[in-house]
C-alpha cells in the first residue's frame, strides 16, 4: 500500500473552518491532482461553492461558512462527525471502539484535542499514520466506509427537506441559507470517500437495516413527523 500521508490534508477539510480555510481546501486539490479524478471534481466543485477568490476568508465569509459547518456537524445538525456515533449510536460498541482508537492515537503521538478519537478529522490523522496497514484496512471497511456512506446519505434532498421540516415546527427557526449552500459539507465527505475507495479498492456499499440507535432514532422522528396527522393503519381495521 502506498503512503497515506495525504489523509492528513483531508483531515484539513473537516476540521472546523478558520480564516485560512480556502487556502486549506486549495491545497488538498492540488495535492490530489490527476491521481484521484472523482475526488479531485467533488473538491472543485466545493472550493468554487466557498465563494472566495484567495486563500483567506473575509470576516463575514468566515461567519457564514462557519455558520454552515456548524448546522451541518453539530448544532440541529444533518449527520455527525463522531464516526463511531454514525455505526453504533449509544451502543456499548462505540465504547470499546473508542477505547481501541484512543490507544491507537497514543501510540502514533497524536493529541485528539477536544474532540473524541472517533472525531472523523482524528480518524483521518490517524490514517495518515498508522503502521499496522492490515488493521487500517480492516477498519476502513468494516468502520470508515459504512459510516461516510452514512453520512452523505443524510445530505440527500428528501432527508434535508424532512429534516427542515421538524425543525420549523420544533426550533421555530433554521439558520438561513440557500439549499445549495447549506449542504455544501456534502463535498469534504464525498472527497474522502473517494480517495479511500481508490485507496483501498472498496466495493460498493449497500445500506444496512437500520440497526443502530443513531440512525433509529433520527428516522423514527422524522417518519413520525411526515406521518402527523394521517388515520393510524392497522391490520385489524375492516
Amino acid at each position: 500500500m502506498q503512503t497515506l500521508a495525504h489523509y492528513e490534508q483531508l483531515a484539513a477539510l473537516l476540521d472546523y473552518p478558520g480564516e485560512d480555510y480556502p487556502g486549506q481546501v486549495r491545497k488538498a486539490c492540488r495535492l490530489l491532482g490527476s491521481r484521484y479524478p472523482l475526488a479531485a471534481a467533488e473538491l472543485d466543485a466545493f472550493a468554487r461553492g466557498l465563494l472566495s477568490e484567495g486563500d483567506v476568508f473575509s470576516a463575514e465569509e468566515l461567519n457564514e461558512v462557519q455558520e454552515i459547518f456548524t448546522r451541518s456537524f453539530d448544532v440541529q445538525s444533518i449527520t455527525t462527525l463522531g464516526v463511531g456515533y454514525v455505526m453504533f449510536g449509544d451502543d456499548y460498541k462505540r465504547g470499546e471502539l473508542l477505547v481501541n482508537l484512543s490507544r491507537e492515537h497514543g501510540e502514533v503521538g497524536l493529541d485528539c484535542g477536544t474532540e473524541l478519537p472517533d472525531h472523523l478529522p482524528n480518524v483521518l490523522r490517524l490514517i495518515a499514520r498508522w503502521q499496522d496497514r492490515e488493521l487500517v484496512l480492516e477498519f476502513v471497511k468494516e468502520i470508515l466506509h459504512p459510516a461516510l456512506e452514512m453520512m452523505i446519505a443524510e445530505f440527500g434532498p428528501q432527508r434535508m427537506k424532512q429534516r427542515n421540516g421538524l425543525y420549523k415546527k420544533h426550533f421555530k427557526t433554521l439558520i438561513v441559507s440557500s439549499a445549495e449552500r447549506g449542504t455544501i459539507f456534502r463535498g469534504p465527505l464525498a472527497t474522502v470517500l473517494e480517495v479511500l475507495k481508490e485507496d483501498f479498492g472498496l466495493s460498493e456499499w449497500k445500506p444496512p437495516e437500520q440497526d443502530n440507535d443513531f440512525l433509529r432514532s433520527i428516522g423514527r422522528e422524522l417518519d413520525i413527523e411526515a406521518n402527523e396527522g394521517r388515520p393510524a393503519q392497522s391490520g385489524n381495521m375492516p
